[in-house]
């Protein structure tokens, strides 16, 4: 199914959808809009209620008005950069890459080049609009300092199917994270709800009431010293989410120094203390499994830990010896 066309849409909302909120009214109501594009014109002003700008979370009490203003596609205006990035699938709708630390995803204030997306566009001949001038073809994030692998979609198609995919929580999306020693359980699931922080804007929280549904089930895979190797399953994907579930539980990753603990990292005790600094948080995006948005078929994808995983694991196991 092809993306939203260009133009305006009047709807009226039936009385029997009372109830429900906006955005997921909306994809319902405009042929080829998914979710997450429509919470983007949401929040563009591009959706009116009644006359007046609406917001996502509205929940509707039948027969409104509503007009949805879906704008043509922005001219690109980005600079394609010769960045290597390693490719683990390539077809006419989509690329799975392994993105590195470091490396931030699209361009934002302050990372106008050297961005995922620039590597892309040296090597693609097309990206979906869907995303928006800066975000052509970006289905998913990941923070600037995971690495791991992403589904980017080189056509509208791919991008509504895959969006699809993330709203409905069946995208497989796994993570391995060290932290600072162990959750409370072996495995186990924590589910929060996770909004902006009430005095630290820039930071997300967990949050007693409002912001938005978070679920992350974990599993601890190895223990060494008072740290532990532990891969996150997401069910839902919000921003910084594994990395504030990690803190929530008072286990931050090792590395975040927002959620967690300074860069700079005692190990050992007495005579065989000896400080060590991570260049970056330990998260990485392991695995990604979805359904082909085009074709059915079932895809899945895994790349192993990056080597300062093992360099830190090694550093830790020098200065805790087995006894």
């Amino acid at each position: 199914m092809p993306g939203a066309s260009p133009g305006t849409f009047r709807l009226t909302v039936p009385a029997e959808r009372a109830g429900e909120r906006l955005d997921r009214f909306l994809p319902e109501a405009v042929p080829g809009l998914s979710r997450a594009r429509a919470q983007r014109l949401i929040e563009e002003g591009n959706v009116l209620l009644a006359g007046v700008p609406a917001r996502a979370s509205t929940r509707l009490s039948g027969r409104e008005s509503i007009t949805v203003t879906i704008p043509p596609p922005v001219p690109l205006d980005l600079r394609p950069e010769d960045i290597p990035i390693k490719v683990l699938h390539e077809d006419s709708h989509l690329l799975v890459v392994e993105k590195p630390a470091g490396m931030v995803v699209h361009p934002a204030p302050g990372h106008p080049g050297g961005t995922m997306v620039n590597a892309l566009l040296s090597r693609a001949d097309t990206l979906s609009g869907i995303g928006g001038v800066s975000r052509p073809g970006i289905v998913h994030r990941l923070d600037r300092d995971t690495s791991g692998i992403l589904a980017v979609a080189k056509s509208d198609v791919a991008h509504t199917g895959l969006s699809g995919q993330l709203s409905s929580h069946s995208m497989e999306r796994a993570y391995h994270g060290i932290v600072f020693g162990s959750p409370p359980r072996e495995e186990g699931t924590v589910t929060t709800r996770i909004g902006r922080h009430p005095v630290h804007r820039k930071k997300m929280a967990a949050l007693p009431s409002g912001g938005r549904l978070a679920v992350t089930h974990y599993r601890r895979v190895a223990a060494f010293g008072p740290f532990s190797l532990v891969e996150f399953r997401l069910e839902t994907g919000r921003t910084h989410q594994v990395r504030v579930h990690c803190a929530h539980l008072r286990c931050p990753i090792v590395g975040d120094d927002v959620y967690g603990k300074p860069r700079k990292i005692v190990l050992g005790q007495g005579e065989r203390a000896r400080v060590v600094t991570v260049a970056r948080f330990l998260l990485h995006a392991f695995r990604l499994g979805f359904v082909h948005p085009v074709t059915g078929e079932k895809l899945s994808f895994a790349v192993p830990d990056p080597p300062e995983f093992a360099a830190f694991r090694s550093a830790v196991e020098e200065a805790y010896p087995a006894r």
